[in-house]
């Protein structure tokens, strides 16, 4: 078994190769497929799956290329609505890559189709979670960027969090592996270790989001001081979800949108 993280600082984010026998998978890859491909091309192995933990906000996904390119299909977990076809896993499906499993562990909380993958190794033990932006190292996935999608207040998604994180992440045993979505620097949480990789002990240990006493205090700690999200949060949901590939070129307009509004008052280019 092999796993490797592909970090971009840039983004402070982490995507996942897992390879096991003749077969790999790619947890939340980036939209420059190139790595993926070099890294199956030199392993020699099969791309079986692409794994979303969730439509990312943050970038657009390179989930359609990498699909086209090698076959494998993407899988995302349970309330997953896409245009482009895609495995909408059931909480507690199996998949198998090699002599392992991912276990799909439904987390709704930062958006409602939220997932964290278990794997478990060879031997039938638990190893890892790939976490997504439902748990990061030192932090949780804040609870206020899906209120429209799900019509729920962030106090609502914030406990669904919360219930999430107490009946399916903290039963697992303390030496399982926490490989989360992003790092310090990202948008998507407030509070991140610059660390990449922890134990789930440790995070029990010293997350403030996993040490609450309860519920209501657990809501007030995770939204208390949340800054407002980047404007192209919603316009990248929105191309997550679209099928298209990312190769394609969006129209001048579009990219204007997504800018800072600091730079849009560089020169309105002819849109063809």
């Amino acid at each position: 078994m092999k796993i490797e993280q592909i970090y971009t600082g840039c983004l402070a984010q982490g995507a996942y190769y897992i390879s096991s026998g003749n077969e790999a998978a790619i947890i939340d890859p980036l939209r420059e497929t190139q790595p993926y491909l070099d890294r199956l091309s030199k392993d020699g192995v099969k791309l079986k799956y692409i794994f979303e933990t969730h439509f990312h906000a943050d970038f657009v996904s390179g989930h359609l290329d990498l699909s086209k390119q090698t076959g494998a299909p993407i899988v995302y977990g349970p309330n997953a609505q896409c245009e482009f076809d895609a495995i909408v896993a059931e909480d507690g499906q199996i998949f198998e890559i090699g002599n392992i499993k991912i276990k799909v562990l439904h987390t709704p909380g930062h958006t409602m189709e939220s997932t964290t993958f278990l794997l478990v190794d060879e031997n039938g033990k638990d190893h890892a979670i790939f976490s997504g932006d439902t748990l990061f190292l030192g932090d949780v996935g804040r609870p206020d960027l899906a209120q429209k999608a799900a019509d729920m207040t962030q106090d609502q998604l914030a406990g669904l969090l919360y219930e999430s994180l107490n009946t399916k992440i903290m039963p697992l045993a303390d030496d399982v592996i926490v490989y989360p979505a992003h790092g310090a620097g990202s948008a998507c949480g407030k509070n991140m270790m610059k660390e990449t990789v922890d134990t789930l002990g440790n995070q029990k240990k010293m997350n403030y989001a996993l040490n609450q006493p309860d519920k209501e205090s657990f809501i007030k700690a995770v939204t208390d001081g949340l800054l407002p999200p980047p404007a192209y949060f919603g316009a990248n949901v929105a191309m997550n979800k679209k099928d298209t590939t990312v190769s394609k070129t969006y129209s001048v307009k579009v990219l204007r949108h997504l800018v800072r509004p600091s730079l849009r008052q560089l020169p309105k280019l002819p849109v063809p």
